[in-house]
């Protein structure tokens, strides 16, 4: 079987991948056209996020038996074209379940305790304490939207502080020891944090919004390691201005590229996002550890051995 690396990932792939002879090719700088032209060469395609696997881009990948996504976010394919071509989809969210998790504690802990703010005044000469009061953990309730591979992990993180963790999935009876399974409705009454672990699908773009902020019962805090397009920012921006949304952790923003590379678009949100002490942003890294590396490049390579060995 012959198959075509498109982005640079742990070298256990191409290791592993080539001791159980399947035949390798790597690119990883050819165009989207360049690629889409010789794509019917090859059996099997391994990416992250650089080329979008497109309606015209499949359909040229008349020998294509699978796409292995290193990473859990499937949005650059589109998946119906695939799967009526018979092209199987493989992924890895397994892989970075458990660095995403430590990065929302992370970051709420940043948060909820000033601690990024206190340290940089104490790093300028300026010593707070009142102004540098934190809010506990303890005892506030997390809602959950989403309950896969980050959100169950991220539940068993936070059920050790002693918070009570909610979720909502589209998917039944998915309760576990570390959360209660409640509507959408209900998460809205009672949540205190709110964090999002979900796909991005046409029914989850914008999902947070002003009217979903606006039916919040409570002030709370947001955390964002799913998908920056899940969110309308200037919702939120207009909910921290405001004081509905206390705090905001953003691990991905509306304005990244597909690749995920950079940022695409610069504006007056952006620029508040970046400026505000109610924020932390880091450069969509939750699920950039190096253990997830490794972690995220053996699930494929056993998905895709267990299938064509």
């Amino acid at each position: 079987m012959k198959i075509l690396l498109l982005d640079k990932n742990h070298p256990l792939i191409t290791e592993q991948l080539l001791a159980k002879n399947f035949i390798l090719e790597e690119d990883f700088t050819s165009s989207y056209d360049e690629v889409s032209d010789k794509i019917e060469n090859y059996e099997g395609i391994i990416i992250r996020s650089r080329i979008p696997l497109d309606k015209s881009f499949l359909e040229k990948a008349k020998n294509l038996k699978f796409i292995a996504r290193v990473g859990a976010g499937m949005e650059n394919i589109d998946i119906p074209v695939a799967e009526k071509l018979g092209i199987r989809l493989i992924n890895s969210p397994e892989g970075n379940r458990d660095s995403v998790a430590e990065h929302v504690v992370g970051m709420l802990l940043l948060i909820m305790n000033r601690l990024f703010i206190a340290s940089q005044e104490v790093k300028n000469g300026i010593w707070k304490r009142e102004e540098n009061r934190g809010d506990e953990l303890l005892g506030k309730t997390v809602g959950l939207i989403g309950y896969g591979n980050m959100g169950k992990a991220t539940a068993q993180r936070l059920s050790g502080f002693g918070c009570k963790v909610v979720f909502h999935d589209i998917l039944p009876d998915l309760a576990d020891e570390f959360a209660t399974q409640v509507s959408i409705d209900e998460l809205k009454q009672c949540s205190d944090i709110v964090s999002l672990h979900i796909p991005l699908t046409p029914e989850t773009h914008y999902i947070i919004d002003e009217k979903f902020i606006a039916e919040m019962k409570n002030d709370f805090y947001f955390i964002n390691t799913a998908r920056g397009k899940n969110v309308k920012t200037k919702s939120l921006v207009d909910a921290l201005k405001s004081g509905k949304i206390k705090g905001a952790c953003l691990d991905v923003l509306e304005y990244e590229k597909s690749s995920f590379e950079n940022l695409e678009i610069e504006n007056e949100d952006l620029q508040y996002l970046l400026a505000s002490e109610k924020t932390i942003v880091t450069p969509h890294i939750a699920g950039w550890t190096h253990q997830s590396k490794e972690k995220l490049a053996q699930f494929i390579v056993d998905k895709i051995v267990a299938s064509y060995c």
